[in-house]
């Protein structure tokens, strides 16, 4: 607990203590938190719990997880109410999950126990019956679990994103969850396992926790899978990246400093959730063709030859070659291809103006220049943000789509930019000079050679 920051520890000692208040009201008021004849509906609903606690699905934020055993609390909400899931939440305690700090554990316990305690009561309040329903008033209890359910989930999901923010600092935005209405709709879903624990409890009783188990594991398997192949696709588009920047020192980080500013575009003129994956994947494979450009014309001290500054033309086309076979990049192609065309149609590789221009190609030729223009290179240093922004408007409407630049100039007056740590100088055989995305430093190219 010493290495959390002290708005971490409050809330947590907050969730722990209110947790406990509850448990210590619920003792007091009735003696015991599940009547003696429910205590063996209880120890099935905990061991489910315990046994979907202990095997979460690993998501892309360092040691986060999630796991579908909230279904056994808010079946606990219908059978033995809200002091007994409570209860079940608690077994989150004990979780058999290994490396898993005593701290999280409670944390854990605490909040879906609050989660547990809250759907509870706005289950009674709609009138649920508590007790193992009758088969002809089944239907009598689905208004009730659906609201239980929606508050559940969103308060668990709040209660963990906020511990997560004040622990390490990331924001809820920033969490990997891409797409949190589709990540709500999942969670949704597989809440209503704990309504289908409750409606075979009238028939099978305990046996229902193990015919829900499986398709509660096949839930988890297809949520473990999806974000696997998530991880899976950053991997491969890193080490494209790295491949690329390996052949030019000062561009060293351009790649993912150019998909954020592009992501940040796309969000402020309301691309989609999908749509803003698919142009970040494009800004960090941007100049994946860079790899089929010699090493020598990128990094030549002096002008280019026609046929030099014509192989770094062909440099978009042969990032589309590189990547055209990697099917989840999507609309990424168009940005890949296209992102140095110019809005007044003087750009390449197919001079496209104005609206012949893709979507991505214009998000990714703003934020490209304007990195570039940012970014330390052997020819200058960095030029200040201020700078670089009054250079965009200054070619707005001929470099670039006037309606990129101002939905970026936008998010930079909300969102400051931190522009990357100065280069050192480069060992004396890593020796790239001018850039050919920044447009305030054009390639000189000789003739007639």
């Amino acid at each position: 607990m010493r290495d959390l920051p002290w708005p971490a520890r409050v809330y947590l000692v907050a969730v722990i203590g209110a947790a406990v208040a509850l448990m210590v009201r619920s003792v007091m008021v009735s003696g015991a938190p599940v009547a003696p004849e429910d205590l063996d509906v209880l120890l099935v609903l905990a061991l489910l719990f315990l046994v979907c606690e202990s095997m979460p699905t690993l998501l892309n934020v360092e040691q986060f997880a999630v796991s579908v055993s909230f279904s056994a609390s808010l079946a606990a909400v219908v059978l033995i109410g809200p002091e007994g899931a409570a209860v079940v939440g608690l077994t989150a305690m004990v979780s058999v999950r290994p490396g898993l700090p005593l701290i999280k554990r409670l944390f854990n316990g605490a909040q879906f126990a609050i989660c547990g305690y809250v759907a509870g009561r706005v289950y009674e309040s709609l009138h649920g019956q508590v007790g193992v329903p009758q088969v002809n008033a089944f239907d009598d209890l689905i208004g009730p679990y659906a609201a239980a359910m929606a508050v559940f989930v969103p308060l668990n999901i709040v209660l963990t994103l906020t511990m997560i923010g004040l622990a390490t600092r990331v924001r809820a935005t920033e969490v990997p969850l891409r797409g949190m209405a589709q990540f709500l709709l999942s969670y949704f879903g597989y809440g209503t396992f704990g309504l289908l624990v409750a409606g075979l409890w009238a028939t099978v009783q305990s046996i229902s926790a193990v015919l829900v188990l499986l398709p509660l594991f096949v839930a988890r398997w297809a949520f473990g899978q999806y974000h696997a192949q998530q991880r899976s696709y950053d991997a491969t588009i890193a080490a494209l990246c790295q491949a690329v920047e390996t052949k030019d020192y000062y561009t060293r980080g351009h790649c993912t400093r150019v998909s954020l500013a592009s992501s940040m575009i796309a969000q402020e003129i309301g691309m989609g959730p999908e749509r803003v994956r698919a142009i970040r994947y494009a800004g960090m494979l941007h100049d994946v063709g860079k790899l089929g450009v010699p090493t020598k014309v990128l990094q030549k001290d002096g002008p280019l030859t026609e046929e030099e500054f014509a192989a770094i033309q062909l440099h978009p086309m042969r990032g589309l070659e590189i990547v055209r076979g990697i099917g989840f990049l999507d609309e990424a192609y168009a940005g890949i291809m296209h992102h140095h065309e110019r809005h007044d149609g003087t750009g390449y590789p197919m001079g496209l103006a104005g609206d012949e221009i893709p979507e991505f190609a214009k998000v990714i030729a703003v934020a490209d220049a304007f990195d570039s223009m940012t970014s330390d290179r052997s020819y200058r240093g960095a030029r200040p943000v201020a700078e670089a922004l009054d250079e965009l408007r200054k070619t707005s409407g001929t470099h670039f789509d006037p309606v990129m630049v101002a939905a970026f100039i936008r998010v930079l007056d909300r969102e400051p930019w931190q522009p990357p740590r100065k280069v050192e100088a480069p060992p004396p055989d890593e020796t790239p000079i001018k850039d050919h995305d920044d447009p305030t430093m054009p390639i000189e190219v000789v003739t007639g050679q």
